[in-house]
């Protein structure tokens, strides 16, 4: 069930679940496309780092490792695939991943997968603010 507390901009009419709850994976994970593991320092995390370093600069650099750059903003852009990343202060928070249609696609927490319109959708609340979006092509192999 979705707090309207810790997500305060989601509304019945801009989002629906695509997934039931799984403890297996997060929202780094799932935006990485990952849905195998529990993406943070310390367990698992694609650059290296301590397990304390949950600063915003360090997820940049997590999407970076995976061939992502700096967008210049939300819109969809045939050919490539885009992150949303949010912090709270320094550190982050949350990140949602585009999808071909145009929506975005969030895992909330250990909670459900949701499909919603924008990536201010799940700001605010336990998500924070969107602080990056960021885009690589679709054909990137790395």
């Amino acid at each position: 069930m979705i707090s309207d507390d810790q997500f305060p901009h989601l509304t019945e009419s801009n989002h629906r679940l695509t997934s039931p709850p799984d403890v297996r994976y997060n929202c780094i994970a799932w935006s990485a496309n990952d849905t195998s593991r529990w993406w943070q320092p310390g367990y698992y995390w694609p650059v290296e780092g301590s397990r304390e370093d949950c600063w915003i600069g360090n997820l940049v650099e997590a999407f970076q490792s995976l061939g992502y750059r700096e967008a210049s903003d939300e819109s969809l852009e045939d050919g490539f695939v885009k992150v949303a990343l949010y912090a709270s202060g320094m550190f982050y928070t949350h990140a949602a991943r585009q999808l071909p249609n145009g929506k975005w696609t969030s895992k909330l927490g250990k909670a459900e997968d949701i499909e919603h319109d924008s990536p201010g959708d799940v700001a605010g609340g336990i998500s924070g603010e969107v602080v990056q979006v960021m885009q690589r092509p679709l054909t990137f192999e790395g």
